[in-house]
This record gives C-alpha cells, sequence and structure tokens, in this order.
C-alpha cells in the first residue's frame, strides 16, 4: 500500500470514523478462512464453552462466534497480515494488540438484525483508540443484511445507551439517529473486501430475508495504551447479565 493511499486513507477514517478497503484479503486467502471456519463450527464448536457462540432464535443455527483468537488460535496467522497491523497501528495512534476475532453469520432467510449501537457500549475503552476490521466471506448486497454507518458519528463522544434485548447485541442506543438511511454509508461489498469502523462509530444492519448468506470475520483491535472505562463497564455488564450471548 502506497505512502499516499495509506495518509488518503487515515484522513478519511479520522473524518468520517470508517472506511472501505477493496481487496484486503485475496479470493484465495477468503477461501481457506471460509473453508477453516466452517470446519471449525461442525468439528470443533459443540466441545467449546457455550459462550463461544451466539445461536439464532431457532436454537441451532450460529449467529455469532466470539473469541476465537482464544478458542481455535491456530487461525491467526491467517488473519494477522503485516500491513493490516501496520495500518491499525496509525488508526490507534499506538500499538496494537489484537483482542477479538469473531464472525457475524447472518445465515440466509434467518440472519437477525443488529440494533444501532457504537461498539464502545461493549469494548469500554479510553480513549477509544480501538477499532474493527468487518471483512466479507461472502458478497454484501442491499439485500442480505449490509452494514450502515453513519459518518461523523464517532466525533460525538459516547450517546446514551439501553438495553437492546438481542442475544449478541446486548446493548444498543437509547435513541436512533436522526440521519435519514440514504445518507449514512451502505457497506456493500465483494468477498475480500472490508470495513474499518472507530468503536464509536454509530451503525447497525437489517436482517438477511434473502437466500444468500452474508458471512463477515471480525478482527478488534485497541492501542496499547487504552484503559477500561468504568462507568461504560458497569452499563454494559447489567445488559449482559440480562441479555446474556448464550
Amino acid at each position: 500500500m502506497s505512502t499516499s493511499k495509506t495518509a488518503s486513507m487515515i484522513d478519511d477514517y479520522e473524518r468520517d470514523g470508517v472506511i472501505r478497503v477493496r481487496g484486503l484479503f485475496s479470493q484465495a486467502e477468503v477461501l481457506t478462512l471460509r473453508t477453516e471456519l466452517e470446519r471449525y463450527m461442525r468439528e470443533d464448536l459443540a466441545e467449546k464453552p457455550a459462550d463461544a457462540r451466539t445461536q439464532e432464535p431457532d436454537g441451532k443455527t450460529v449467529r455469532n462466534l466470539w473469541r476465537i483468537e482464544v478458542h481455535h488460535p491456530a487461525i491467526l496467522p491467517m488473519v494477522e497480515k503485516p500491513e493490516i497491523v501496520a495500518l491499525v497501528s496509525k488508526l490507534v495512534h499506538g500499538e496494537p494488540l489484537l483482542v477479538g476475532v469473531e464472525t457475524f453469520n447472518k445465515p440466509a432467510r434467518i440472519g437477525s438484525g443488529v440494533p444501532y449501537h457504537q461498539d464502545n457500549a461493549y469494548f469500554c475503552q479510553s480513549p477509544p483508540d480501538m477499532l474493527t476490521i468487518w471483512i466479507a466471506m461472502d458478497a454484501v448486497t442491499m439485500a442480505n443484511g449490509p452494514v450502515y454507518y453513519v459518518r461523523g458519528s464517532h466525533k460525538h463522544g459516547m450517546l446514551p445507551t439501553k438495553p437492546s434485548g438481542v442475544k449478541g447485541n446486548s446493548i444498543g442506543l437509547a435513541e436512533a439517529p436522526a440521519v435519514p438511511l440514504e445518507e449514512q454509508l451502505c457497506g456493500l461489498l465483494e468477498p475480500g473486501d472490508a470495513l474499518i469502523h472507530q468503536c464509536e462509530t454509530i451503525h447497525h444492519s437489517a436482517p438477511n430475508h434473502s437466500d444468500f448468506p452474508r458471512l463477515g470475520l471480525l478482527l478488534v483491535y485497541r492501542g496499547q495504551h487504552t484503559q477500561t472505562d468504568a462507568a461504560l463497564k458497569a452499563a454494559y455488564t447489567a445488559a449482559v447479565t440480562a441479555t446474556p450471548p448464550a
């Protein structure tokens, strides 16, 4: 990645709180990752702790995989690319730490939506030098539940929250923003493309009622210098106690 392109991406990220990166992973890398995630769910997941996944309301289909970096660390060499770490270090303003590898599976026809939220309601870090890299394993279309981002919303800090009652997304915004959907960034992607968003950027997604899955692999990084915010942690703990992920 050229110096000028990196500088432009950093400027866009600081302004909008979200950037789209085309071809972050090759088609061969996507195939390898998807094959391994499917194998992990099929062969290993049943032996993992209950909170290693969240299921859809049908009680059997996986909605999310959590803490893959703990439960299946063999995947780490597949995702921690030097060029990603180099870019992340500039975006989190310091030494980057990979603190989470997750999925949002959004299976065909039954994939549930995600309410408006800010990730730092879950991460609880100060300063908010933390981000998520959302990597498409499938094509993300208008029909299968793309993520929408409110550009620039990270500049306004943390907004009031409330428990959502949604498993896997237990805390959301107390009020949805007044920004019309057509003015939000719609995260349409091809496999291997990625979206990188700051932890206080407001975002959400609709259910997947289409016949096509929308598997996303997420890498969560924070700057080594961040600290846990006690007030944010207390609000999150109350919400996740009311609606545990599993």
